[in-house]
């Protein structure tokens, strides 16, 4: 009995080492496995056909439906004929930068190879979206929607909806994004869209002159007096689109995992990267099926009419198809305030809980003192030694062929400079790899200053910060006395107009290395990004997760690479499977191994 017995210590101690290798990943959460296979299909979203990025064959991509604090483990399989990255946008990635997927923080998957992402939704509700990172790869496809729900102790400020709806709208172009990337490299403007999907499909055919025939259009299927929730994401190029549905009001209750003061519009600009969800009533009639639009804003819309997705609501009880004119867009030619002040009236709930049981005004941002400014200086493409370039203070990003996290994990000098400035540079605009030195449990002030011509969007990966102001002309320190200091939304992608500026206000408690960077993707292709670098200096504390076991090596670490067998040699489970592997999965290894021993 003694030997049995002291089996049974053995068995336990190593369970329990196991699980404490388990436990960086947070073992007492459940974990969500799916399968990715990015691929192309041939497909003819707008009539014409052309390659498209695809998932498991799938345009768009599968949901990715967890719960605040699952963990998530994606295995991704690049069956694509050029490298891969896929980055998870507005998911915060807590001290591990290694999941981001983007170039400074991971080597592309090679084609034929794969990879898995392994993440955690920390302290995160809402809507967000994946998609490719690389070479203007979003253009093609290869994106989803990410619903993170609220823990069943969280109570939610609504009702439960009687259904959930995501909605993927984007400008989109007939030619590949190879095409578009070679004009962008050829220092070409690539012009007008093609036109507007919605969730991969072209616009309904409301106008024959304008829609030509055969088009297939989505359709949401609906029944009367119901409550639906809308997850509306703008995954497009770059073009800002205004949303409205026919007759219907739009309930705004959530943007990129902030629960909102809730306002019915009829109509709201969604900028590129940005993710709203709605509560959309079915209240109408039913005489006939209802438009569901997207249109361009900001742009002549004499010439860009073709360039409108329409998708139908179809009521069950609806008595005939959609037809007549569009609903009205705004009316805001002469009156470039209307999309400006319908932004700042978008406001957090103080008084809800969220991905925490307190409620979301707990923070009180408006009261911490600022420990660093960021200008960032927004300029029209220049030309810099030849080539076509975008730039952020005079600097056009260049990615080094090493990411920033592994040149640090092996000392490797030279891959890039901590010298980003904190104001515009007063030179000749440069290319290279500068990055911010941030300071860790700062906070920090960014002001964009856009001076081109066109609507911008920007990003950052690993925070959620606070967008406190924007208005038309030159930032001033006086501009400060306009900053909502206390109930600004707070989200992860933020629109700055023309000739304006935007300030939003972020805690600094992210350790590792986050892309700060232009949704649009041409601006973003053509250098407009930063790498903030967040390091802690103390040792203990919160330090960022150790480099991924896994961890592709390229650049100045080509050599330690290993050859994948073909498709991967990772195993992955299958999609979409869910195990708790943490507290009942260890109690139920320990109990097998017990009942084994004294058998």
């Amino acid at each position: 009995m003694a030997a049995r017995w002291s089996d049974a210590a053995a068995v336990v101690a190593a369970l329990v080492w196991a699980a404490a290798l388990v436990g960086r990943c947070s073992a007492e959460d459940p974990y969500a496995y799916f399968d990715f296979d990015v691929s192309y299909i041939t497909a003819s979203p707008l009539g014409v056909e052309q390659q498209v990025i695809a998932i498991n064959k799938q345009f768009p991509g599968p949901i990715l439906n967890v719960t605040t604090n699952w963990n998530v483990v994606v295995n991704v399989l690049n069956s694509l004929d050029e490298p891969l990255l896929i980055t998870w946008d507005g998911i915060q990635q807590r001290m591990s930068c290694w999941q981001d997927g983007v170039l400074g923080t991971n080597c592309p998957i090679p084609p034929g190879w794969n990879w898995t992402y392994q993440f955690q939704v920390k302290d995160q509700i809402g809507s967000f979206f994946y998609f490719p990172s690389l070479g203007l790869q979003r253009a093609a496809g290869g994106y989803g929607g990410i619903v993170v729900n609220n823990r069943p102790i969280i109570p939610v400020p609504f009702g439960k909806p009687d259904g959930d709806i995501s909605l993927f709208i984007g400008d989109w172009y007939k030619k590949n994004h190879t095409a578009l990337r070679k004009e962008l490299d050829d220092g070409k403007d690539l012009g007008m869209p093609d036109g507007v999907l919605m969730n991969g499909k072209g616009p309904y055919r409301y106008n024959t002159t304008l829609v030509p025939a055969g088009i297939n259009y989505e359709t949401i299927n609906v029944e009367p007096g119901k409550t639906y929730r809308f997850r509306v994401h703008n995954v497009g190029f770059s073009t800002s689109l205004n949303f409205r549905i026919q007759n219907h009001n739009l309930l705004l209750v959530e943007t990129e995992g902030t629960y909102t003061v809730q306002q019915n519009y009829t109509t709201l600009d969604i900028h590129v990267g940005q993710s709203c969800s709605f509560l959309v009533t079915m209240d109408q009639n039913a005489s006939s099926d209802y438009y569901i639009v997207a249109s361009p804003r900001f742009v002549n819309e004499s010439l860009w009419t073709r360039v409108t997705g329409v998708a139908i609501l179809h009521y069950s009880n609806s008595k005939g198809k959609a037809s007549g004119p569009l609903p009205d867009g705004p009316n805001d030619v002469y009156d470039k305030n209307w999309s400006l002040n319908q932004a700042l009236s978008i406001r957090t709930n103080l008084t809800t809980g969220a991905a925490r049981p307190n409620p979301q005004g707990s923070f009180k941002y408006g009261l911490i003192n600022v420990t660093e400014v960021q200008m960032l200086r927004i300029e029209p493409p220049v030309v810099i030694d030849g080539k076509r370039r975008t730039t952020l203070n005079g600097l056009s990003y260049s990615p080094p062929d090493t990411p920033l996290n592994l040149a640090d994990a092996y000392d490797k000098k030279g891959i890039y400079k901590l010298d980003f400035p904190a104001r515009p540079l007063d030179g000749p605009p440069r290319i290279g790899a500068s990055v911010i030195n941030a300071s860790y449990k700062g906070f920090m002030e960014i002001i964009f200053q856009n001076n081109d011509t066109k609507v911008q969007t920007y990003h950052m990966d690993g925070y959620s910060f606070f967008v406190v102001g924007m208005a038309y002309g030159e930032w001033t320190e006086d501009c400060r006395g306009q900053y909502n200091k206390w109930d600004a939304i707070s989200r992860c992608t933020t629109q700055v107009f023309p000739g304006a500026w935007t300030a939003i206000f972020v805690s600094l408690d992210n350790v590792g290395f986050w892309n700060l960077r232009a949704e649009n993707l041409d601006t973003w292709y053509l250098g407009q990004e930063v790498y903030m670098r967040l390091d802690n200096p103390e040792i203990s504390g919160d330090t960022e997760s150790p480099k991924p076991d896994d961890a592709l090596y390229c650049g100045a670490l080509q050599y330690l690479q290993k050859n994948q067998t073909p498709h991967g040699s990772n195993t992955s489970t299958s999609s979409s499977s869910i195990l708790n592997v943490g507290s009942k999965l260890f109690t139920l290894m320990l109990l097998l191994a017990l009942i084994a021993i004294f058998a």
